[in-house]
C-alpha cells in the first residue's frame, strides 16, 4: 500500500492522540474517529507506517513506558504500573512485559542497572526475546567532563513555534529533514539565512529500539501557519529546560545526551512529561571539522 502526504498527516495525529493518552482506554473505533478514517481502513494505513498493528503499537507503548519507570523509581510498584498503564490486571500487564522483554516486571528491576541502564533486546537462536542491560553513562576524563558541562543552564523558555514532518526510525530522519526543507523553500520559509531546524524526540533511545524511535524533523517559525500534506504544527511547550549548548560531531550525540542526563540527575532536577528536542544553528556540511552546533533540550520541574 503507498501512502499519500494525506495518510502520513492523520497517522501523525493518531500518534499523537495515542501518546497523550496511554494511560487512558484506547479502541481502534476511537483512534480512528481521530485520524477521521473508517476503522479498517486506518488499520490498514497504520500498519503500513509503523510497521505494527495498532494494538501491538500501543502496548509497546505502554511497556516501554512501564520500563522506564521501573528503571527510575523504585518505590513505584508494579500493580501501580499495572494500573497507570491501562492494563485490566497484573497477570495481563506481566504477560505483555514478558513477551516485549522475556522477563517479567520484577526480574526486570532487578537485573537492570538502574538509571543509568540502556536497554538492549536481543532474540535467542530459538526466536525468543530476551534482554540486557548496559551502562549509558559514559566515564569521561575530568578534562572532557569540564567541557561537556560548562556549557548547560536551566531556563524557563517561552512557547516555540514550528512546523514539522514525524517519522518512525533512526534512518527516515535524514530524508525526512529533506522533504521538510523541500516544502519550506516552496512555501518561502528559508529565505532568512538564520532559520533554525530542531528534532523533538517522542522515544527514549535507552528504552526504544532504534528502528522504533518516533521524531519530528521541524522547522521553527515566528507564529503559527498553515500546513497542508504531510506537514503539521507542532508546539513545543513553554516551561523549565536544561539546556546544553555544543559543538559536537555527529557521532557524538549519544554520548552528549548521556551527560547532559547525568548533570540532571546528579543537580537534582526530575524530566517532565514532555519530549526532549535539539536546535541546530549550522550546517554541518559547511563545518571544517564536520560539526553540528547545537543546543539540546531536556524539560524538567
Amino acid at each position: 500500500m503507498t501512502l499519500t502526504e494525506d495518510h502520513i498527516k492523520s497517522i501523525n495525529k493518531a500518534l499523537h492522540y495515542i501518546e497523550k493518552h496511554l494511560e487512558q482506554n484506547l479502541s481502534l473505533e476511537q483512534i480512528s474517529k481521530e485520524a477521521h478514517y473508517s476503522p479498517y481502513h486506518f488499520h490498514r494505513i497504520f500498519k503500513t507506517f509503523t510497521n505494527e498493528t495498532l494494538n501491538n503499537y500501543i502496548a509497546r507503548k505502554r511497556v516501554e513506558k512501564a520500563s522506564a519507570a521501573l528503571l527510575h523509581n523504585r518505590a513505584i510498584s508494579i500493580s501501580e504500573l499495572s494500573v497507570q498503564y491501562g492494563f485490566t490486571s497484573n497477570s495481563s500487564f506481566t504477560r505483555a512485559f514478558k513477551k516485549f522483554y522475556g522477563m517479567n516486571p520484577s526480574v526486570f528491576r532487578s537485573t537492570s542497572k538502574g538509571k543509568y541502564s540502556k536497554i538492549r533486546q536481543v532474540k535467542s537462536k530459538n526466536g525468543q526475546p530476551f534482554t540486557t542491560f548496559e551502562d549509558y553513562v559514559c566515564h569521561l576524563n575530568q578534562k572532557h567532563d569540564m567541557v561537556m558541562t560548562s556549557n548547560i543552564k536551566v531556563e524557563t523558555i517561552q512557547t516555540m513555534h514550528t512546523v514539522g514532518i514525524t517519522c518512525i526510525g533512526k534512518n527516515q530522519l535524514a530524508p525526512t529533514i529533506h522533504r521538510l526543507l523541500e516544502w519550506a523553500g516552496f512555501k518561502g520559509l528559508l529565505r532568512t539565512p538564520n532559520f533554525k531546524l530542531a528534532t523533538i524526540f517522542y522515544d527514549s533511545f535507552k528504552i526504544t529500539a532504534p528502528e522504533k524511535v518516533r521524531m519530528s524533523a521541524c522547522l521553527l517559525v515566528n507564529e503559527p501557519i498553515k500546513t497542508d500534506g504531510e506537514v503539521s504544527a507542532l508546539t513545543i511547550n513553554p516551561g523549565q529546560y536544561i539546556i546544553g549548548h555544543y559543538e559536537i560531531g555527529l557521532d557524538e550525540f549519544p554520548i552528549t545526551w548521556m551527560n547532559l542526563f547525568k548533570w540532571m540527575n546528579d543537580n537534582g532536577y526530575k524530566k517532565r512529561d514532555e519530549f526532549p528536542f535539539e536546535i541546530y544553528h549550522n550546517d554541518f556540511n559547511l563545518h571544517p571539522e564536520k560539526k553540528c552546533i547545537v543546543d539540546l533540550y531536556i524539560p524538567v520541574k
